[in-house]
C-alpha cells in the first residue's frame, strides 16, 4: 500500500523548518541553510559521509521504494503570482535528484516541465487532495515523498493523510521563522517517536498508531 512519507525533513531545536527573510541568495531565509549542513556532508550528496554513517544510513533510505514527490510551490522555486515569462525550473539545475513524477501544489496553472533523469514537474491548481490522488497514481504501488515547505506538510498533516514522518532535529537555534509542530494535536495518529542519535543530528521517525 503506497504511504506518504515525510523524510530526512530538518528541523531546528526550537522547531523551525526554516528561518525568516527567504530570498533567491537566501532560499531557507536566515542559518536556514545550516539546516542542511549534515545531509550534505553525506556520501549522497557527494561528501566525505557522516562520521558515525548514520546520517547516510538515514538519507539512501529516503530515496528507496519512492515514486513520486509532492511539494510546495516554495520548495519549488522563489516564483510568486502568476508564472509570466520566467523559465524557472527548480533549484536542482537540469538533473534535479528526484528522478520520478513530482507534483508541485500552486494557484497557477503551469505546463508540465520534463528534466534529464526522468523527473517531470506536473503542478497542481485544485488542492493538496489531487496532488495525493495523482501522485498515488504516478507512485505505481511505490511510496509518495512529502517534500517542504513547513505549510505543505502541515496541510497534509491537518488532514490525516500523513502515515510517517522523519525529521532530522538539528543542534542549532533559529529563533524565529516556520515552525513545523507548532501544534501538538498534528500528531494525534502517531505512535511514539522512534529515536536515533547521531554526531550530528537526531532523528525522530513517527509512524501511524
Amino acid at each position: 500500500m503506497t504511504k506518504l512519507r515525510v523524510i530526512n525533513f530538518a528541523v531546528s531545536l526550537d522547531g523551525y523548518g526554516a528561518g525568516v527573510d527567504q530570498t533567491l541568495d537566501d532560499p531557507l531565509g536566515t542559518d536556514g541553510e545550516r539546516l542542511h549542513e549534515w545531509a550534505v556532508q553525506t556520501k549522497w550528496f557527494g561528501g566525505p559521509g557522516s562520521p558515525d554513517g548514520i546520517d547516510d544510513r538515514f538519507i539512501d533510505a529516503g530515496f528507496e521504494s519512492i515514486g513520486a514527490t509532492i511539494m510546495g510551490r516554495n520548495m519549488y522555486g522563489p516564483v510568486r503570482g502568476e508564472w509570466g515569462e520566467d523559465m524557472w525550473t527548480g533549484w536542482w539545475g537540469s538533473n534535479p535528484p528526484y528522478h520520478h513524477p513530482t507534483f508541485v501544489l500552486t494557484h497557477h496553472a503551469h505546463d508540465p516541465i520534463e528534466m534529464e533523469g526522468g523527473t517531470t514537474f506536473h503542478f497542481v491548481t485544485d488542492g493538496i487532495e489531487s496532488a495525493f490522488e495523482q501522485a498515488t497514481a504516478a507512485a505505481a504501488g511505490q511510496d509518495i515523498r512529502l517534500g517542504g515547505g513547513v505549510s505543505t506538510i502541515q496541510q497534509y498533516l491537518d488532514v490525516g493523510l500523513v502515515d510517517d514522518m522523519h525529521l532530522a532535529v538539528v543542534p542549532i537555534l533559529l529563533g524565529a521563522g516556520e515552525r513545523l509542530l507548532d501544534r501538538t494535536d498534528r500528531l494525534d495518529g502517531f505512535g511514539p517517536p522512534e529515536i536515533v542519535a547521531s554526531t550530528t543530528v537526531t532523528h525522530l521517525t513517527w509512524r501511524k498508531a
